[in-house]
C-alpha cells in the first residue's frame, strides 16, 4: 500500500510541563516550609521573634507573591492549551482541599480557625480572573492598578470591614491561624497571566538536582502545602517532649 494513502490513528500527545513555571512554584513552597518551620519552632519557644516584624512581613509577602503570580500564569496557560475542564477540575480539588483545611483546623484550634486562608483566596481569586485570562495585557494592567492603588492610595482601604461583617453578619474568631485578604493580592493573580503571555514558561534553567527538587515541589505544591505542617509540627513537638 502506498504509504501517502496509510491512515494514521489520532494519538493525543500529553503537553510537556514547564520545568521553569514548576521550579518557579517549588521555590515559592520551600520558602513557605522554611516560614512554617520557623513559626513552629517560635510556638515552642525554640525561637524568639514577632510574626509582625518587617522581616517576617515582608518574607510571607513574597511567598504570596510567587504563589498567587503562578497561579494566573498557570491558569493562562492551561487556558491557552484549550483544556477548559482542567481548569474547573483544578477549582474542585481547591474547593475539597480549602474545606479540609477549615474542617481540620476548626477541630483543632476552634478559636483560630482557617476560614478564608490561601487556598480559599486562590479558588476565589481564579474564579473571578477567569473571563480576563483571554486578554493577559489588560488583566496585567488591571493587577498594577489595583496595586498602585492599594499602596499609594485610601482607596482600596477598609480597616473597619472586617470587624462590621463578623460582627453583623457571620460569627467568625476574631485571630485564625491563616487570612488572606482581596486587596491587593487579587492584583498579583491578575499580573500572572502577562508572565504566560511574554513565554517565561519556555525559559531553561538547566537539570541540576536542585532544579529538579524545585520542580517536584512545585508539580506537588497542593498535596504538600496540606501535608508539610502536619509533618513540620509533629516533628517540632516530638523534640521537645523529648527535651522535657
Amino acid at each position: 500500500m502506498p504509504a501517502s494513502s496509510v491512515t494514521l490513528p489520532y494519538v493525543t500527545v500529553a503537553k510537556k510541563r514547564s520545568v521553569f513555571l514548576d521550579a518557579y512554584r517549588g521555590f515559592a513552597v520551600a520558602l513557605m516550609i522554611v516560614f512554617h518551620f520557623c513559626w513552629d519552632l517560635r510556638n515552642f519557644d525554640f525561637l524568639q521573634f514577632s510574626i509582625h516584624d518587617p522581616f517576617w512581613v515582608y518574607f510571607r509577602s513574597l511567598i504570596l507573591t510567587l504563589f498567587l503570580t503562578a497561579v494566573g500564569w498557570s491558569g493562562y496557560l492551561t487556558h491557552q492549551s484549550n483544556r477548559p475542564n482542567t481548569l474547573w477540575g483544578r477549582d474542585l480539588k481547591l474547593f475539597i482541599a480549602a474545606a479540609a483545611i477549615s474542617l481540620t483546623t476548626y477541630l483543632a484550634a476552634p478559636t483560630q480557625w482557617i476560614y478564608f486562608g490561601i487556598l480559599h483566596f486562590i479558588l476565589l481569586a481564579s474564579l473571578l480572573t477567569r473571563p480576563l485570562l483571554h486578554w493577559p495585557i489588560l488583566s496585567a494592567l488591571l493587577g498594577a492598578l489595583i496595586l498602585y492603588t492599594y499602596h499609594f492610595t485610601d482607596w482600596l482601604m477598609f480597616p473597619n470591614a472586617f470587624d462590621f461583617i463578623t460582627q453583623h453578619f457571620i460569627t467568625l474568631p476574631t485571630r485564625t491561624l491563616d487570612i488572606v485578604f482581596p486587596f491587593p493580592w487579587i492584583g498579583v493573580v491578575l499580573i500572572g497571566p502577562l508572565l504566560g503571555y511574554l513565554g517565561w514558561q519556555t525559559v531553561s534553567i538547566g537539570e541540576s538536582l536542585t532544579v529538579k527538587v524545585l520542580a517536584f515541589m512545585g508539580q506537588y505544591a497542593l498535596p504538600i502545602y496540606l501535608l508539610h505542617q502536619v509533618v513540620l509540627f509533629s516533628a517540632v513537638a516530638t523534640f521537645k517532649m523529648v527535651l522535657e
